[in-house]
């Protein structure tokens, strides 16, 4: 003999309107065009997200995926990601409303300057000098140069190998003041500015202090190297 299931109708009404709202969502999986994306650019951005806003500007990720995963999908769900090994797991919901479990790998790849030539101590970088290279994250040091702004314009203090990421300890501010040098002091005292003549006591990269003589005055005084001889004293 059959036993028949009774709910209270409170109850069959829940379940009807569920498996109504049920319908109704898999039917507008199924009708809306132009909602699916290719997988790949999902799971970047899902990547992307994870990172955070540390994610270096110069960067993308080399995706790959379990081959049975769809090619388009709606959206990504139930996303985890391995941070130091870029390992991934998540769901992929495609635009019949079917998921599918995928796995695959998120690797970070960073775009960063390297000279184009040996690069000999006391050069000044220039953007001709630099080409790119693609590396992995995580062969990357966390003292390697990564912008090439911060690298044009700066004096080699060691030698920089062709190819090679160029590390920040291996560069330095040019030297703009040579101990003995004439130089051009500038004063500033707010609107007031003057300049005079002056020599210069010691090397100075720019930004850096130097000692100078005064040669109208013949007083020693301490002031900033700003460019090629050029010394600013702010009073």
């Amino acid at each position: 003999m059959r036993r028949v299931l009774s709910f209270p109708w409170s109850t069959r009404a829940v379940l009807r309107a569920a498996m109504i709202l049920s319908a109704l969502i898999l039917h507008v999986f199924a009708t809306s065009p132009g909602h699916a994306a290719p997988l790949i650019e999902l799971i970047e951005e899902k990547a992307r997200d994870s990172a955070g806003p540390a994610l270096p500007a110069q960067s993308r990720f080399d995706i790959s995926i379990q081959s049975s995963a769809p090619q388009e999908a709606l959206l990504i769900s139930a996303w985890w990601i391995d941070p130091a090994t870029g390992r991934f797991i998540a769901n992929a919901v495609t635009q019949m409303g079917e998921v599918h479990r995928i796995n695959g790998m998120a690797t970070l790849v960073v775009s960063l300057p390297v000279p184009l030539r040996r690069l000999m101590p006391g050069e000044i970088v220039n953007a001709a000098d630099l080409g790119t290279i693609d590396l992995p994250a995580g062969r990357i040091g966390a003292f390697a140069i990564i912008d090439p702004k911060e690298l044009i314009g700066m004096q080699v203090r060691s030698l920089l190998t062709e190819g090679r990421p160029v590390m920040v300890q291996a560069v330095m501010q040019p030297l703009v003041v040579g101990r003995g040098s004439l130089v051009t002091i500038r004063y500033s005292d707010g609107a007031l500015e003057l300049s005079a003549p002056g020599r210069a006591l010691g090397d100075a990269h720019r930004g850096q202090e130097v000692r100078i003589v005064n040669l109208v005055s013949n007083t020693a005084v301490v002031g900033i190297a700003t460019a090629e001889n050029i010394v600013e004293v702010i009073r």
